[in-house]
């Protein structure tokens, strides 16, 4: 029986979030593309949306009849007062049919994949979007949520990776990334920088999700540059391991082990990089992807590993927490990510449980001033700053004149910090 581990008030903040234990590897991707986020680009009225790829599992290998609805929300993700006709053409709820359960696995477990929307109906309008799973048995137990965005192209965004000013960083560690926002011919949309709300995100962290403001008007543009909310901290390469192999231990890997009818993997020790020189290499800059080796549907096929972490230190920080931030801990600053210290060991430790795959993630300082959600950690603790690192930055272009009812995403845009 699944059981939902809280109920999702719409009241409060949404955010992504597994409400269940049993529910795990949950990914909303384009289903063009599995590693592209989740963003629609709203077409015409009456043309074909675009769509999203829901997948996740829950650890039991009888399916459930599950069902999804979608919600909108304002800015900044609160519901607002749109009713479900007025965003979108067709129905806002449906069931998942589709479902696989898991083959030859220790841990058994059913893998379920909706695509959202329905190919029924298209989006009325544009902005930020919830998407609720629960049974159909109890709608009000919701097992998880993810949010997704469908913007419009009605502005020209120009990013412009920069070296920060001395006022509001150091050029060395930090990066500025200036934006000009310039309103498309025949969108009819005003230059009056109070009725627009820019946000810019690194690496689609939610700690490091800058509100920008006020604006500078340059000609038919709005600039938004020289601030503090421009500047976000350069970081490093992200850390990551491999287990898509369970017989012989692959890239960060110290050894795999399996006992009690479940696996466990041992990673290498981590390190303070924070004093090591800047190393370049590829990664998924927080992302994760499902794969095994010599088999063929990663999906149903790959099992689930107790994944051990470990940071040894002289001693603890007495002034605030370490995280393990990453699509892996769904990159929120809360006790699934929290390294906790152990004494006989004189390290950081953490155990996760985590379908077989590539992972990719940075070990970040939650000062104790900082210690809730809304906080923000710090990369130079652990990781160390850099400004050659080649973030990925997001900018979000919300507008809403006077009188309307909810905010439009009237532009969206990214890009890879290459200075």
């Amino acid at each position: 029986m699944l059981i939902a581990a809280n109920t999702v008030c719409l009241a409060q903040v949404a955010i992504d979030s597994n409400w269940s234990e049993d529910v795990k590897s949950v990914y909303l991707n384009s289903l063009s593309n599995e590693q592209d986020p989740p963003y629609i680009r709203m077409g015409q009225f009456g043309e074909p949306t675009q769509q999203l790829l829901l997948r996740f599992d829950i650890l039991s290998p009888q399916p459930e009849h599950l069902r999804y609805r979608i919600h909108h929300c304002d800015a900044e993700w609160h519901s607002d007062d749109l009713e479900d006709s007025e965003f979108f053409s067709g129905p806002v709820d449906g069931s998942i049919n589709n479902y696989q359960s898991s083959f030859t696995t220790l841990i058994e477990y059913t893998n379920y994949y909706q695509p959202i929307p329905e190919e029924s109906g298209y989006f009325m309008a544009s902005g930020n979007y919830l998407l609720e799973v629960y049974p159909a048995d109890n709608p009000d137990s919701i097992i998880l949520t993810r949010r997704f965005y469908v913007f419009e192209e009605l502005v020209d965004i120009d990013m412009e990776p920069n070296k920060p000013s001395g006022a509001y960083g150091n050029i060395n560690r930090d990066q500025e990334v200036d934006i000009r926002i310039t309103p498309r011919r025949g969108s009819y949309l005003p230059l009056h920088g109070e009725y627009y709300h820019v946000v810019l995100q690194q690496n689609r962290r939610e700690d490091l999700k800058r509100n920008l403001g006020p604006c500078v008007y340059s000609g038919s543009s709005m600039e938004y540059k020289w601030q503090a909310a421009n500047v976000f901290p350069g970081g490093n390469h992200f850390r990551y391991f491999d287990l898509s192999n369970l017989w012989a231990a692959m890239y960060h890997v110290q050894r795999i082990e399996q006992w009690g009818g479940e696996n466990f993997a041992f990673l290498q020790p981590e390190e303070d990089r924070s004093r090591k020189v800047y190393t370049q290499y590829n990664s998924l800059n927080g992302g994760m992807k499902t794969n095994i080796r010599e088999r063929r549907n990663p999906h149903i096929e790959a099992d689930y590993v107790w994944v051990n972490f470990s940071l040894p230190m002289e001693r603890p920080f007495l002034n605030g927490s370490v995280h393990i931030i990453g699509d892996l801990t769904l990159g929120r600053l809360n006790d699934e990510s929290r390294m906790e210290w152990n004494a006989q060991y004189k390290a950081y430790t953490k155990r996760l449980l985590l379908k077989q795959g590539y992972y990719s993630y940075q070990l970040l300082f939650l000062p104790a001033g900082n210690q809730s959600e809304k906080g923000e950690a710090l990369t130079a603790t652990l990781e160390g700053d850099h400004f050659v690192m080649p973030n990925n930055y997001t900018a979000y272009i919300y507008y809403r004149s006077p009188g309307s009812r909810y905010d439009r995403l009237v532009g969206l845009r990214s890009i890879v910090f290459n200075y």
